[in-house]
């Protein structure tokens, strides 16, 4: 493989080193040009955009991972009531008058007030890359009404998830634990992001090696199970098609409602909480 991997309108990106690169940014690009999948970009600023976002998302879990906010379920979910109302399904409804980039910031800076799972903690950590992204105003202006709660998201932040066997730092991947134990059902399994040197983030776990994530989740399965936990090859990452003008064409148009899903099961992938979305968006009709 090489840089014909990477591709710019069309064309096969051969100016990596031109492009003043730090050495997380670089080693994110050369696992693009390593892989076996094309990553097609309208323009060089989308590619720079995904690097830097990918940066951020990295850096976001290692502050997480140092802060002080706890792994929980979503019965005894807490969050700071200055920023946000706590809903009784265990979510964090932004307050009215705050500005959403305070609000995502204040998990960081006062993450003592704070407990969620995994699927939040993961979802916090997209807004929190973004924001880091692009402009404190911009990211206001297109997440307004936030609600954080398992994998829920505004339409707006562009989540996609899907099955793939080519991840790059700064990805969501999910380790399913299928034989979890009663006493501990927030065992049933891990979302967490990978790191640049291949370990995982994963909230409530730390930086660890996808061995000990599966070792640790193994610990948590009911006597007598024989299926081992284990690293699935879903995927949850940004939807990079036009994300360096994030929020040009959305701001000109009324957001649609969105649907959210409680179903009061923690640890869970995002692709089972569509599947939770769906039959819930289904009944309604």
């Amino acid at each position: 493989m090489g840089n014909e991997m990477i591709q710019i309108a069309g064309r096969p990106y051969q100016n990596l080193n031109s492009l003043n690169l730090d050495n997380l940014e670089n080693g994110i690009a050369n696992k693009m040009a390593d892989a076996n999948t094309v990553y097609s970009y309208p323009s060089q600023k989308d590619f720079l955009f995904e690097l830097r976002y990918r940066k951020h998302m990295i850096e976001s879990s290692k502050q997480m991972s140092e802060g002080k906010a706890v792994f929980t379920t979503f019965a005894y979910a807490a969050c700071n009531p200055a920023c946000w109302n706590l809903t009784g399904a265990g979510g964090f409804m932004l307050k009215d008058g705050v500005n959403p980039s305070d609000a995502i910031t204040d998990i960081f800076t006062n993450s003592q007030q704070y407990a969620f799972e995994c699927a939040t903690a993961c979802v916090i950590l997209f807004y929190h890359a973004v924001l880091k992204t692009i402009s404190r105003p911009d990211f206001n202006r297109l997440f307004q009404n936030l609600y954080l709660y398992s994998w829920h998201t505004d339409p707006d932040l562009g989540l996609h998830t899907f099955y793939g066997d080519h991840i790059l730092p700064g990805d969501v991947v999910y380790f399913s634990n299928p034989d979890y134990s009663q006493e501990n059902p927030w065992y049933r399994g891990e979302n967490a992001v990978l790191m640049e040197d291949g370990r995982y983030f994963g909230h409530g776990l730390g930086i660890m090696t996808g061995d000990e994530i599966i070792d640790f989740l193994n610990e948590m399965r009911r006597e007598g199970s024989s299926q081992p936990a284990y690293l699935t090859n879903l995927i949850t990452r940004l939807s990079f098609n036009s994300t360096a003008g994030y929020g040009v064409s959305q701001w000109s148009r009324q957001k649609k409602h969105h649907w959210v899903a409680h179903h009061n099961k923690d640890s869970i992938s995002r692709m089972r909480y569509q599947r939770y979305l769906y039959k819930g968006h289904s009944s309604q009709r």
